[in-house]
């Protein structure tokens, strides 16, 4: 009987290592199925993206790029917002966890446009 409590505690113990290793940006839900982010700077060639090695970013990667614009609605009804594509970003080195360098592989990419890697 005493070993099993040992036992569990070591289990627990190697469960919370793992998880503790990944971190908590990579463990959510959203993160299973997609990653998701910003450009956060777009002059000439070079793209900065805020999805870096905690999102599960890797070198190599396309990430589709998304502009969100407004549509305009009635005068006193609610904003449509629509979603187009606009092109596609290669991810040419990670810079930390939370940024990483990319090229426009096409399309037209500016700052404040939305990426997202669907796995």
């Amino acid at each position: 009987m005493t070993r099993v409590p040992g036992l569990f505690a070591a289990a627990c113990l190697s469960l919370a290592a793992i998880t503790a290793s990944q971190p908590l940006a990579a463990q959510g839900l959203g993160h299973t199925f997609f990653m998701r982010g910003q450009v956060v700077k777009a002059t000439g060639a070079e793209i900065i993206v805020c999805i870096g090695k905690a999102d599960g970013a890797q070198v190599g990667q396309t990430l589709k790029v998304v502009r969100v614009v407004e549509r305009p609605g009635p005068p006193k009804g609610t904003a449509q917002f629509d979603r187009r594509d606009v092109g596609t970003v290669t991810i040419t080195q990670i810079i930390d966890d939370h940024f990483a360098r990319a090229s426009i592989a096409n399309g037209d990419v500016k700052k404040h446009d939305l990426v997202e890697l669907h796995r």
